[in-house]
């Protein structure tokens, strides 16, 4: 494979982040670890089970999916290299939905990420991002617990200001919602960067999982029916309407 893409196992271990001996391992036969694989099947531009057929089921091994979805770990939201995010987002053909709080990080990291997402709208990605409410109870309630009280409100008005081009753009959505939430989620069609929140920390230092959308109902499905009853509950956000409403309580 490597032969037939032009691509040597000395460039192949830059892109892994890896010492080129252990791609000579991997060569003769030796798995790498999972995000190892995501990166290597990527660059050779092929699915990770056509460089790694999955193990045949043992009796007894999780049914439906389960056990199956887990494509990589992050000690951190922080650690995910900047390149899987970028990748995901160009590569997504049907869906981009995001859950947050602020995710600044998201626009911060890459400052053409409006211009991007409807750029993948453009060509019939639909887009949905979905918001903290600034001034809902769940905000106030989570800057409490991370000891940053109002704070968090304000970088999520800060954070919003990236996307009011994409109000006007066609297959583009973004909403306000006020309820707790548990996990932040990032999919890209069945890709899912998974971010379980700890109590009183902030997103960016608890764990993310990668999850990828396998046959049957697992993970993957019950994350995303989560997204779909937090989407159908937010509001959508009119920013020149709030902006007015504020005005008004001076």
């Amino acid at each position: 494979m490597l032969a037939q893409r032009g691509v040597s196992p000395e460039s192949l271990a830059e892109v892994c982040e890896v010492d080129p001996k252990t791609v000579s391992r991997w060569l003769g036969g030796r798995v790498p670890h999972a995000r190892h694989r995501f990166r290597a099947a990527r660059h050779l531009r092929v699915e990770e089970t056509f460089l790694w057929p999955a193990p045949s089921r043992r009796s007894g091994q999780a049914r439906d999916g389960l056990g199956t979805e887990l494509v990589g770990t992050y000690q951190n939201r922080a650690s995910v290299p900047r390149d899987v995010w970028l990748s995901l987002l160009r590569e997504a053909q049907h869906e981009i939905s995001v859950l947050v709080f602020s995710g600044t990080f998201f626009a911060q990291s890459n400052p053409h990420v409006a211009k991007m997402l409807a750029e993948r709208a453009a060509e019939g990605v639909q887009v949905r991002l979905c918001f903290g409410d600034p001034d809902g109870q769940a905000v106030a309630i989570r800057g409490r617990e991370e000891g940053i009280g109002d704070t968090l409100a304000a970088k999520i008005r800060a954070s919003l200001t990236y996307y009011r081009t994409l109000l006007g753009e066609a297959g583009c959505a973004v909403r306000l919602h006020d309820t707790t939430l548990y996990t932040s989620m990032f999919r890209y069609d069945d890709n899912l960067l998974v971010n379980p929140h700890i109590w009183g920390q902030p997103a960016s230092a608890n764990p993310l999982l990668h999850l990828k959308r396998t046959e049957g109902t697992g993970w993957f499905d019950s994350y995303a029916q989560s997204f779909d009853s937090v989407w159908a509950v937010a509001r959508p956000w009119t920013p020149d309407r709030e902006r007015t409403a504020a005005h008004g309580q001076d």
